[in-house]
């Protein structure tokens, strides 16, 4: 699949000399060499050196949360999908399954879902949300995280992240069906994404690459897109919801605090 790039990061705009490759199997990124930055990303099946040329520009944000007021008990989603919830189940690190809504049925939660345990936007994004958790402390909300999988691939990126709050797997992707978060190909390779790649590979994450071409992540989960939600005390109570639109489309962290 090719491509050409064009997007604005926090750095500013970044332009693709040439057509960049996606390998439709890995998320990997290749272009000609040009003249500016050459970037060799450590992809397994594809090394290149990739060109971007890089102009100063203001940032761009654009917001894709539901929110519903902190103080409000309204439900930021339907009592189909809390209904729907309450029929789901998914496993700690020991094996053991409890009742999604339990998460939060006693207590406040922000509750990250994962495209997959191997995705390297999904590991930066558990350190974006990780970096608040003092605030989430302080406030009496749990920081959890969700991956649709095993729980041998959850134990594995628990181990490998050493992320600080708690990590399930929901391996029927039942709570994804639930919240009806996207998926396709056409939500995973994205120009967007793909610089959203980039960018956490120059910042030292990591794909790994064993998880997702395990047999299940590879046929479902690499074309899952995930979200965020902050839910609780209560079953029913889900107070923000951000479903990411395409891979790496994080939410702003301030609508999450304010949410807590």
């Amino acid at each position: 699949m090719a491509i050409s790039l064009s997007a604005t990061t926090p750095y500013g705009t970044v332009l693709s000399s040439k057509n960049v490759f996606i390998h439709p199997s890995s998320h990997c990124i290749v272009s000609k060499p040009s003249q500016k930055y050459n970037y060799c990303l450590d992809f397994p099946h594809l090394q290149s050196n990739s060109t971007f040329i890089h102009s100063p520009s203001k940032r761009l944000v654009s917001a894709s949360a539901i929110s519903s007021s902190s103080g409000s008990k309204t439900s930021a989603v339907s009592e189909d999908t809390t209904n729907l919830l309450d029929t789901v189940q998914v496993f700690d690190l020991n094996g053991n399954g409890i009742p999604i809504s339990d998460l939060w049925k006693d207590r406040k939660a922000v509750v990250a879902f994962a495209r997959h345990f191997g995705c390297v936007l999904c590991r930066k994004r558990a350190d974006y949300l990780a970096a608040e958790k003092d605030k989430m402390d302080a406030a009496g909300v749990a920081l959890v995280l969700i991956g649709p999988g095993s729980v041998d691939q959850a134990r594995a990126f628990s181990n490998q992240t050493k992320f600080k709050g708690e990590v399930y797997a929901d391996p029927s992707y039942s709570s994804y069906e639930a919240l009806r978060f996207v998926t396709g190909v056409s939500t995973t390779f994205t120009p967007g994404a793909g610089l959203k790649i980039i960018q956490a590979y120059m910042e030292g994450y990591r794909q790994d690459w064993g998880l997702s071409f395990e047999k299940d992540t590879r046929t479902r989960g690499g074309w899952q897109q995930g979200g965020v939600i902050v839910a609780g005390p209560g079953k029913n109570n889900i107070l923000y919801i951000h479903k990411d639109k395409e891979a790496g489309d994080d939410p702003d962290i301030e609508d999450i605090l304010k949410a807590c």
